[in-house]
């Protein structure tokens, strides 16, 4: 098995960007959600409710600061542009707390769940996709551990239960409810895995996975 491909999403809930090479650590791949949005009442404005957001891409410049469509999140523009797609009291919000992520701090999906899906692999909002996985194979291994690259350890938890966040189109947010109702009568409405960092360290693409006991 090896990483087939990497993911970070700057902005929670934005479109996210392939990258080639990444440092985990206990948080996860740096930068991951690091900024979010927030309603007029401070709460957090996902594409679950809002999906036009989906339509903004997220990206990292090269001193780690997260842009929007090219620009910087600080950017009037960058807000006005989210205030579009989530509503005109919407702001942005910067905050590296765990909390900001949905369940744990890295989400893995496998080649070979995401054919027998069917579907595009950007719904799920995988951070690192494995490749060279048998079928649903991934369902056997919450419980275990993966090591991936030359030093870095993750615990599996859990399937990842999916939410309506897998019906919207990553390119054009219309919606496709017989999505998640695929997802729930074929796969018990779990697909991906949740995952914990046990050790951190340098992973690229075409890395090694290996499963251990």
């Amino acid at each position: 098995m090896h990483v087939a491909e990497l993911w970070r999403y700057p902005v929670k809930s934005l479109a996210g960007e392939p990258i080639q090479v990444t440092e985990l650590s206990t948080s996860g791949i740096p930068h991951d959600r690091l900024v979010h949005v927030q309603d007029q009442r401070g709460r957090c404005v996902t594409s679950r409710t809002k999906p036009r957001l989906l339509g903004l891409r997220a990206t990292l410049d090269p001193n780690g600061h997260a842009l929007i469509d090219g620009r910087s999140w600080t950017d009037p523009v960058s807000l006005q542009a989210v205030r579009t797609a989530a509503g005109d009291g919407a702001r942005l919000v910067r905050y590296d707390g765990l909390e900001r992520f949905d369940v744990l701090p890295l989400l893995i999906a496998t080649d070979g769940a995401i054919a027998r899906l069917g579907l595009d692999r950007r719904r799920l909002r995988p951070n690192i996709v494995v490749g060279g996985v048998e079928g649903l194979a991934e369902r056997e291994w919450p419980g275990r551990r993966l090591a991936i690259g030359p030093t870095a350890i993750v615990a599996v938890a859990q399937l990842r239960g999916r939410c309506i966040m897998t019906t919207f189109d990553p390119d054009t947010q219309k919606q496709d409810l017989s999505v998640l109702q695929k997802i729930r009568d074929e796969f018990d409405g779990t697909m991906a895995l949740d995952c914990a960092v046990i050790r951190g360290g340098p992973i690229a693409l075409g890395d090694v996975v290996t499963l251990l006991d």
